[in-house]
């Protein structure tokens, strides 16, 4: 402690105003960018796919700003003539590998986006698939409304014959057509990117962890050297 006192008495204006500016940086950058990629495992789990597209700007963003604390470290090391000090660039190199970190971390959360939005459209499909009630659709092959007595068994078994027949013309699919699919066949689909988001979520999780190990290394290397 007494050293870094030392240390800023002996410092010039401009040595204090950039000092400054590396704090700003830091506390402006590095704290919002840590919050996105912690936060983002925890919404890819709920699904929550509004929220992850805000975190992944906030990733870019902050990620992009947090070169800033490179940069103006890099300056205030070159003015206080420290810049040769091998904590100096052990701690450069670890905080370009968090920034080539935050990059894959981006591209994980942009891929378990996609898989989410896979996921809600192939659910959206089995919705559709599994059709209206059965009695609705029994009560529409009658010629009735729902609810509604037939007038005569004999011509309430005959419309029902005739509608049945109809909506079996209709269904079946024409020549070189598939069947469409089924319920289970969508829920399956759905399956497999949520699987595929879940991994992300697992990659982003330890990405996540290493970089704030390495931001924490850097600030020790920081404030044990000044």
């Amino acid at each position: 402690m007494r050293h870094t006192r030392n240390l800023e008495c002996g410092m010039s204006f401009s040595q204090h105003l950039v000092l400054w500016l590396h704090v700003a940086f830091v506390i402006f950058t590095i704290g919002p960018v840590t919050l996105a990629i912690m936060s983002t495992p925890r919404h890819i789990r709920k699904r929550d796919i509004r929220i992850l597209r805000y975190l992944s700007r906030m990733t870019v963003v902050f990620g992009i700003a947090s070169l800033g604390v490179l940069i103006v470290g890099i300056v205030l090391s070159s003015m206080i003539g420290k810049a040769g000090k091998p904590w100096i660039i052990i701690s450069e190199t670890l905080f370009v590998v968090s920034v080539l970190l935050l990059g894959l971390i981006h591209r994980d959360q942009r891929r378990a986006i996609k898989a989410l939005e896979t996921a809600t459209s192939a659910a959206a499909h089995a919705a559709t698939a599994a059709g209206p009630p059965a009695d609705l659709v029994t009560s529409s092959a009658a010629g009735q409304l729902p609810g509604e007595p037939a007038s005569h068994p004999a011509d309430a078994e005959g419309a029902q014959n005739a509608g049945l027949d109809q909506t079996a013309v209709a269904d079946a699919p024409a020549d070189g057509e598939q069947p469409p699919a089924t319920s289970g066949q969508a829920a399956d689909a759905a399956a497999i990117p949520t699987h595929l988001a879940n991994v992300e979520r697992g990659r982003i999780a330890m990405m996540g962890g290493v970089v704030t190990v390495i931001w924490l290394v850097v600030l020790v290397l920081m404030v044990w050297n000044s």
